[in-house]
């Protein structure tokens, strides 16, 4: 036989215990914790979407990012076409069975791809932008320009100026996001060309 004390002791614990999981559980329902992006999924969703939203203007498409459709986030809507494009699988999977057209777009899909999945005509990508070798020329040398150093940097000098302008890009020291993910992919840029 147990003593009383012990009983007690063991039925307020007990109580108590469920108490602060039901407080969690609230907590988490009326709060959700925000889930964590590695860096570099980020860093490619954004360089997509910048794409597709630069594709989006070309064709002349009006576009809403950042979108609700059939009670589930896409990244862009197209309304008049009531079209939804996402990079989110199971996003995809769930507005599919509905009456909007749904598009998955693959982080490592370019943003020009994006016309061979949209079910209406799109003008072809070489109508609408320059040859592509002049964008990666004038891609270089914006890199190089963000980073602030010469087109003949070497590689310490790049490094150094890429230390420089991340720590005052980044979102922690004051910056803004886009400008620090701008920044990291200058450096990556100008890391391939030299």
């Amino acid at each position: 036989m147990q003593p009383g004390w012990l009983a007690w002791g063991l039925g307020i614990t007990a109580v108590v215990t469920v108490v602060v999981a039901a407080l969690f559980v609230v907590g988490e329902r009326l709060f959700p914790t925000e889930p964590v992006t590695p860096a570099g999924e980020r860093s490619g969703e954004w360089k997509r979407r910048r794409e597709i939203r630069e594709y989006l203007r070309a064709i002349g498409e009006p576009f809403a990012e950042d979108h609700f459709v059939a009670g589930t986030h896409v990244a862009f809507y197209l309304p008049q076409r009531d079209v939804a494009v996402t990079f989110d699988a199971p996003a995809y999977f769930r507005i599919r069975n509905a009456e909007t057209f749904v598009v998955l777009a693959e982080h490592e899909m370019p943003g020009r791809a994006l016309g061979g999945r949209l079910p209406f005509e799109t003008p072809d990508p070489e109508d609408l932008f320059d040859d592509e070798d002049e964008d990666d020329e004038q891609s270089v040398a914006d890199a190089f320009d963000t980073l602030g150093v010469a087109r003949g940097a070497s590689d310490a000098e790049l490094k150094a100026a890429y230390r420089e302008r991340v720590k005052e890009a980044h979102p922690d020291h004051g910056g803004d996001q886009e400008t620090f993910e701008r920044v990291r992919e200058a450096y990556a840029a100008a890391q391939q060309a030299s």
